[in-house]
């Protein structure tokens, strides 16, 4: 058994420290404790976890402090996370109701047929570093609903919060047999994610990973699996009504969170030769945009990504187009050698022959200048992945257009790329999902449908095919 470390990406300073799980002995735990939850009332699980979002309530700026300091995002937006954290149990029973509901109808004979759910069994749940609350209580909610069990492991570089989260589940009286926390690195994961006797996954990270769990489950069909992928995702600027709004937009939806969410405008694509006043207004916000820690005074727009590692690997990102033609509009720096801090960067690749199609999980927002709508539009398709898009335009015809044309999820329409409610489903296509939309829709793969036809007295003819008697 192993241990695990993680440090505050902002300072350096220690978070937590601890072993590693033991997979095996979690899952078995899992496979002889989620019976008694089953068999609990949806009412008693729903009332649980209600006081689930109380007690979250309740430690709400010790989560966020933690949150912060573990992920290097600003104290507003951890606070927003937890935010989110509590509003999932209502609308997680809301959806229930709606997505899975019991229903009766009356036959012949005075048969009926009845649909009712039941839960698949022991669910694990990979959780993601960037929303290291928030999105793995998105899968977690749902599933303890439904009567499943759960094993979550968290990622290996949010340990703190992961633990955070399960210790407010269980003070709630969610029974340690229906939820598990598994700490542990990739080897952990994937002999999570290996083991026979689970149920189904839940995950949500990279396309990469996720096209290496569609291998791994293939010949197991009989188990659920849904996926929660990235995006390269498409910002189309055109015509706007309001060009200062624009730009607000376009920083939003690029430098949000360090450009760590899912959801974050990935190409910027705009009506070549008119881009000027645009670009303005954006290098006006960015010269006054504040990268900093946490917990800074005055309180900073975006903190770093979560490590050295991946601030470089962004960096290379960017410098790798500069050297295959792009021409910078913002340069993107890392002012602090040991510290994961970027700053945000803009790169006009218009003249990039083959771009490449992935996701750069940081600040850096790729700009396409294109001659028509009708070229925008097919710019923004021009992905294997298809989570999230947006257009600002002051035209609504233009997003008729838009709306019917482009192969994403998420469609917006003067607003920015992230940010998606939780009270709508939420998913892609292309590789960033599976057509397992999670948020509201996460009911549905967290239970499945049972038909029954029911009679209260036995009655049966056969009017066909008997000799005489």
């Amino acid at each position: 058994m192993g241990e695990l470390i993680s440090y505050e990406p902002a300072t350096g300073a220690l978070v937590w420290r601890g072993p590693t799980g033991d997979v095996a002995a979690e899952v078995a735990a899992a496979c002889e404790g989620w019976i008694q939850w089953a068999a609990k009332p949806f009412e008693y699980r729903a009332e649980t976890l209600r006081r689930f979002a109380n007690n979250v309530r309740a430690h709400a700026d010790a989560f966020a402090d933690l949150i912060a300091r573990e992920t290097g995002k600003p104290l507003w937006e951890a606070k927003g996370e937890v935010e989110s954290v509590v509003a999932k149990v209502d609308i997680s029973i809301m959806a229930y109701a709606e997505r899975t509901p019991r229903r009766r109808m009356e036959g012949a004979m005075g048969a009926r047929t009845a649909i009712r759910h039941k839960p698949h069994g022991v669910l694990a749940v990979l959780g993601p570093y960037n929303f290291p609350a928030h999105l793995p209580n998105g899968h977690i909610v749902p599933a303890l609903l439904a009567g499943n069990g759960v094993i979550f492991k968290p990622s290996e570089k949010t340990p703190a919060t992961g633990a955070f989260l399960v210790e407010r589940f269980l003070e709630a009286g969610v029974p340690d047999g229906a939820l598990r926390l598994v700490q542990g690195g990739v080897e952990e994961g994937k002999a999570l994610a290996a083991n026979p006797d689970i149920d189904g996954l839940l995950f949500t990270g990279s396309a990469k990973a996720g096209a290496a769990l569609s291998r791994q489950f293939a010949d197991t069909p009989q188990r659920i699996l849904a996926l929660e992928l990235g995006g390269n995702n498409p910002l189309v600027v055109w015509e706007p009504s309001d060009i200062q709004a624009a730009a607000t937009i376009v920083v939003q939806s690029a430098f949000l969170s360090a450009g760590q969410r899912c959801t974050c405008a990935r190409r910027l694509i705009v009506e070549d030769g008119k881009e000027g006043p645009l670009l303005d207004e954006i290098a006006k916000i960015l010269d006054r945009l504040i990268v900093g820690a946490p917990h800074d005074k005055p309180a900073p727009f975006m903190g770093p990504v979560i490590d050295n590692a991946s601030a470089i690997g962004v960096l290379d990102a960017f410098l790798d187009l500069i050297m295959k033609g792009g021409r910078a509009v913002r340069h993107m720096a890392k002012p602090e050698s040991d510290r994961p801090f970027l700053t945000p960067g803009l790169i006009d690749v218009t003249d990039v022959a083959n771009r490449p199609d992935e996701e750069i999980f940081g600040p850096m927002l790729q700009m396409i200048r294109v001659p028509d709508f009708d070229s925008a539009i097919t710019e923004a398709n021009a992905t294997r992945y298809g989570l999230a898009a947006s257009v600002i335009t002051g035209k609504p015809q233009l997003y008729d257009r838009f709306w019917a044309n482009v192969r994403a999820g998420v469609i917006n329409w003067n607003r920015p790329t992230n940010g998606a409610p939780s009270n709508a489903p939420f998913g892609g296509v292309g590789i960033s999902g599976n057509h397992r939309p999670s948020a509201f829709y996460a009911a549905d793969y967290c239970a499945y449908p049972v038909t029954s036809v029911e009679s209260e007295q036995a009655r049966a003819t056969i009017g066909q095919g008997l000799l005489d008697g």
